[in-house]
């Protein structure tokens, strides 16, 4: 193999730099001087900061026409460049594998949620050798990297004490992990792990998992600043939040007790005119509609209503203490002085709004295990709870009607799941770089995907893709780098195929079609 082949990235890890010292017949005859590393990275490599948010829809943020306050995303949105034609997967672990590899789904063995994965190609739930994540390329290149949150890339019967641990974060080239290894975990009493650790959470009567997630990533970023000032940062941040269940204390709720009282339907409507007076849909646009099988706001008695809008108030405010979470990230960097040259890459979800819970629900395991409930026998139990106040709280597991999904992602049909609508793969997306891009109010509308994250990346640094990565061939990048529309807003789309796909419900992009 040539020099040129290993010094130029196409193989990872790259050769380590010869001694700097001389050996002599005695000590006294010696020189030592320490080997200096060859930088492999431009000398103003920007930090990097990818946010993903869980089951969250198009219609949901107030930066895109929404009800619900999100200080975190329209602090990148302004201070930065917005995406109103972004996709991902219909559902989380796809998505995330797409995000993380730059490639589709079924090309990492993510065609569905790690539960589910079988011994088929395309499905078996591993992410392979052959499909390196940015997160181990870039640790080759010498950044610290970190993952906070929720990790849905390991089958399940792979997370024991067992392991084998190279499925976990840390064998997909995380150095630090700190988070819990599944689809969804309680916000007040989460199974957590750092790193291949099982550990606790804090024991506080006020702990909620999402705030713990920031002050992880906090106390990491003070570190790397303490240990490792000379290494950018690669920071994977992906709470629990949206996903049920909707766990938010009571005070969050109830900034929005009254907000939803006319109902889902009523929601669509507003959203969808702010939608388009704001620019982020054309003027010319028509709302989808609702679906047969699904109940309209006039449909539900009277005597539900008032469950069934608590269960968006508290989704809401689940919604929103998320986000200021991420503002509390973001204050750090400020804090710090590291704005200026971190890339900020806020993905306002996997996947649409979610409406696994039907027709509502104090217990979203329910509807998932099949256990046939009807709203009265909801309502009945909650009354034992303490009433609506226990919604949100640790008394139950709560998850809204699938209307408000519905309404959360206005204004495309259907949800998340839902792999042939936009509803189920359209989410917004805001990325800030002050020392890079700047802000020009232009929502770009170029065609992307979530596997095209990676491919940017790797651009924007310098980075080729690897042919090989410790010993493995590499498969080929599926994504597109969306890196020409930082300063380019009405620049044609170069992304000219994305499928989509999830249990059979399915649809293609072409060249605008």
């Amino acid at each position: 193999m040539s020099d040129a082949a290993t010094t130029d990235g196409s193989t990872l890890p790259f050769p380590t730099a010869p001694s700097a010292s001389t050996a002599g017949y005695t000590l006294a005859e010696s020189t030592h001087q320490r080997r200096v590393e060859p930088q492999h990275l431009p000398d103003d490599a920007p930090n990097i900061l990818v946010v993903l948010l869980d089951d969250v829809g198009f219609g949901l943020s107030d930066v895109v026409g929404g009800e619900v306050r999100t200080p975190a995303f329209r602090r990148v949105a302004e201070s930065g460049i917005c995406y109103n034609t972004f996709h991902t997967t219909s559902i989380c672990s796809p998505t995330r594998a797409a995000l993380l590899t730059g490639r589709n789904h079924h090309r990492v063995h993510s065609g569905t949620i790690a539960e589910r994965a079988v011994d088929w190609d395309g499905y078996t739930g591993v992410i392979g050798k052959d499909t390196a994540t940015v997160a181990e390329v870039l640790g080759h290149y010498g950044y610290c990297t970190a993952a906070f949150g929720k990790w849905h890339n390991s089958p399940a019967t792979q997370t024991t004490a067992m392991g084998p641990f190279d499925r976990w974060p840390t064998g997909h080239g995380f150095d630090y992990f700190y988070g819990f290894i599944a689809g969804e975990t309680s916000q007040w009493e989460p199974r957590l792990y750092q790193n291949l650790n099982p550990i606790e959470p804090p024991e506080r009567e006020d702990y909620h998992l999402s705030e713990d997630l920031a002050d992880n990533a906090i106390s990491w970023l003070r570190q790397h600043r303490a240990y490792a000032p000379d290494r950018p940062f690669f920071m994977y941040w992906a709470p629990g939040a949206a996903h049920g269940p909707h766990h938010v204390a009571k005070e969050w709720a109830d900034k929005y007790q009254g907000a939803f009282d006319d109902g889902w339907d009523a929601y669509r409507e507003r959203v969808f005119t702010r939608q388009k007076s704001t620019g982020w849909i054309p003027a010319e646009a028509e709302l989808t509609p609702r679906a047969d099988s699904m109940q309209g706001w006039a449909d539900i008695p009277e005597e539900q209503r008032p469950f069934q809008r608590r269960l968006m108030e508290v989704f809401a405010g689940f919604l929103e203490h998320v986000d200021v979470q991420i503002d509390r990230i973001l204050d750090e960097l400020d804090q710090q002085g590291l704005t200026d040259n971190t890339m900020v890459i806020y993905i306002f979800g996997d996947n649409g709004s979610s409406a696994e819970g039907q027709r509502g629900s104090i217990s979203e395991l329910l509807a998932q295990n099949g256990i046939p409930t009807t709203v009265d026998d909801q309502l009945a139990a909650l009354d034992t709870l303490g009433g609506l106040d226990a919604l949100g709280s640790p008394k139950t597991e709560n998850m809204y009607h699938a209307g408000w999904a519905w309404a959360g992602n206005t204004p495309f049909h259907h949800t998340k799941l839902v792999a042939s609508h936009f509803g189920g793969t359209r989410n917004p997306m805001a990325i800030s770089w002050p020392r890079r891009i700047a802000p020009d109010g232009v929502i770009r509308g170029q065609f992307h995907h979530v596997n095209d994250i990676t491919p940017t990346i790797y651009e924007i640094l310098g980075i080729t893709a690897p042919e090989r990565v410790e010993g493995h061939e590499q498969k080929p990048l599926d994504g597109t780098s969306l890196a020409y529309t930082f300063d380019r807003p009405g620049e044609p789309g170069r992304k000219s195929v994305q499928y989509f796909e999830n249990a059979a419900s399915r649809g293609i992009y072409q060249n605008g079609w």
